[in-house]
C-alpha cells in the first residue's frame, strides 16, 4: 500500500501542475490581446517619433474592420502624420485648441483629436493582427507618458473600448487604454543627434592631432634623433684619433 501511494504522489503533482500551468497561460492569454501603442526606436520628449498602434484580432468569428483613436486633450500633438495602408482608409480629424501651442516659432490654433482607420477589404482576420504606423510631434516635455483611447470594431458591430487608464498599485483594468511612454528629451531635437555626432568625432580626431601625447611622443623622437646624432659624431672623433698615430 505504501508503495501505491508513493507512486500517486508524482502523478498528482505531475496534474496538479499541469493544471496549475494551464490556469496561468488561459489567464495570461489577454494580456497579450490587448490594443498597445509603442515607438519604433525611442519617443523623446520635444521631439519627433513613429508609434505604432498593434492591433490584434480577439474573436474566432470576426474581423477587425475599424479603429479609432483618440489623443490626449491635455497634450495636444500639432503633428500626426498617418502611413498608408492597403486595405485600410485613413481620416485624421482636428479640432481646435483653448490654448494655442507654439511650433518652430509659429502659433498652432488646432491640433489632430482623433485618427480613424476604416478597412476597405477584409480587415484584420481571426488570428491576425495589424500595425497602424503613426508620425507624431512634438512630444510633450511635462509628463512621462501619453494616454490614448482606441475603439476597436468587429464585422459583427461588436465595438470594444480600449479607454480604460491604468492605476500605478492596482490590477490592470480589463480593457486598457494604450499608453505611450517618453524617453529623456535629446539634446538638438529633430534628428541632429546624428550630425553631432559626426561633428564630435572630426573634433576628437583634430583635438588627437594636437593631444598633449602627441606632443610628449614629438619630444621624445626629437630627444632621441639628437642623442642618436651625438653619437656618431663621438664615434667619428674617437675613430680619428686612432687613425692618427698610424699616420
Amino acid at each position: 500500500m505504501k508503495s501505491i501511494k508513493s507512486s500517486l504522489k508524482p502523478s498528482r503533482l505531475a496534474v496538479t501542475g499541469a493544471v496549475a500551468a494551464s490556469a496561468v497561460l488561459f489567464l495570461s492569454v489577454p494580456a497579450f490581446a490587448h490594443v498597445t501603442v509603442q515607438p519604433e526606436g525611442a519617443a523623446a520628449k520635444g521631439g519627433y517619433a513613429v508609434v505604432d498602434f498593434k492591433v490584434p484580432n480577439e474573436r474566432d468569428n470576426a474581423s477587425t474592420t475599424r479603429l479609432e483613436v483618440t489623443f490626449p486633450a491635455d497634450h495636444p500633438l500639432a503633428s500626426v502624420m498617418p502611413q498608408p495602408l492597403d486595405g485600410w482608409k485613413v481620416q485624421v480629424t482636428k479640432s481646435k485648441l483653448d490654448k494655442p501651442l507654439t511650433l518652430h516659432g509659429k502659433q498652432i490654433d488646432e491640433a489632430v483629436t482623433k485618427v480613424t482607420w476604416t478597412a476597405t477589404g477584409k480587415g484584420i482576420e481571426p488570428g491576425y493582427f495589424q500595425k497602424f504606423p503613426l508620425s507624431v510631434g512634438q512630444l510633450p516635455e511635462n509628463t512621462d507618458q501619453l494616454a490614448f483611447k482606441a475603439l476597436q470594431t468587429y464585422s459583427d458591430n461588436e465595438v470594444v473600448r480600449w479607454i480604460e487608464p491604468e492605476k500605478e498599485g492596482q490590477e490592470e483594468p480589463e480593457n486598457p487604454a494604450p499608453v505611450l511612454q517618453l524617453t529623456a528629451a535629446a539634446s538638438g531635437h529633430h534628428g541632429s543627434g546624428a550630425g553631432d555626432a559626426s561633428t564630435g568625432s572630426a573634433a576628437e580626431e583634430t583635438a588627437a592631432e594636437g593631444s598633449p601625447s602627441s606632443d610628449t611622443t614629438a619630444r621624445v623622437l626629437g630627444i632621441v634623433g639628437i642623442v642618436v646624432g651625438a653619437a656618431g659624431v663621438a664615434y667619428g672623433v674617437l675613430a680619428g684619433r686612432r687613425r692618427a698615430p698610424q699616420a
